[in-house]
């Protein structure tokens, strides 16, 4: 879960049921990292991978090359590999059409490529249980959540699966940090606490979900439990006098007003 997400089933109106184990028959992925010196490398190693049947995704964090951003993208890297693979590898990315999209999916799952070349557009809702291969490009560049989420696609099967980060050297502080976290865990909540402590959870009672919450007098890794015991508190006020028109209420509406969350009543009056 994002930040928010995460601090929300901890102290908002929002249950959460937790899923310790993977399904039944998958394997760990071995997450490593390299910096994008060894690209020659890694390479080396994806043609005896595909000699050896392998599916391999390779994300890159844009879809063409930009003025403003020097950071390898989608099609420079399928340029760049396409005279090595040929037909075996193929690109998508947001930008194409659907029916090419599909189409480019439907090759890699079937396996009439072996290589996959794309964006973040692969993040979700795809399902190829025989690709044992994530590459992540510029992984200094993903936040952990992205970086979670694009590991998944692999380790699907029963087969073991490998997830590569490169990264240019040398990473920032929190690239590192980021980068180490991946490294050591698969854990979905370990990853989520520890993207919460690196971004910050956003606002409880607003929409950004990172960032400093803006809290007055609580930090919520020090402050949990004071926090739960003021969720409660605040659902018990809010099942006796919804709209804060007793004595009590009224004191809350002020302090609301104090602290520079006043708009939070509009908010709890739409429901």
């Amino acid at each position: 879960p994002i930040p928010r997400t995460l601090v929300l089933t901890a102290f908002g109106d929002m249950d959460v049921s937790k899923l310790t184990e993977k399904p039944a028959g998958r394997q760990p992925i071995r997450t490593v990292t390299l910096p994008l010196e060894r690209l020659d490398e890694l390479v080396d190693r994806m043609v005896d991978a595909v000699a050896a049947g392998q599916k391999i995704y390779w994300i890159c964090p844009l879809v063409e090359e930009s003025e403003e951003i020097k950071l390898m993208s989608a099609e420079d890297r399928f340029a760049s590999l396409k005279p090595l693979f040929g037909d075996r590898i193929g690109l998508v990315h947001g930008r194409m059409k659907g029916a090419e999209k599909d189409e480019a999916m439907r090759a890699f799952k079937q396996g009439e490529t072996r290589i996959l070349i794309s964006t973040t557009v692969i993040e979700v809702g795809v399902d190829v249980p025989d690709a044992t291969v994530m590459v992540i490009e510029h992984a200094e560049r993903f936040g952990l959540a992205q970086l979670h989420q694009l590991r998944g696609r692999v380790g699907r099967g029963d087969k073991p699966s490998s997830c590569v980060l490169l990264y240019k050297d040398p990473p920032g502080e929190t690239a590192k940090r980021r980068l180490s976290v991946m490294r050591e865990t698969e854990d979905g909540f370990l990853i989520a606490e520890e993207d919460l402590k690196l971004r910050g959870e956003g606002e409880l009672l607003g929409t950004r979900q990172s960032g400093t919450p803006g809290f007055q007098v609580a930090r919520i890794e020090a402050h949990a439990d004071l926090l739960e015991a003021a969720r409660d508190d605040a659902r018990l006020i809010l099942s006796r006098d919804p709209e804060l028109q007793s004595q009590r209420g009224e004191a809350l509406r002020l302090l609301l007003y104090l602290f520079g969350r006043d708009e939070a009543v509009r908010l709890l009056r739409a429901g």
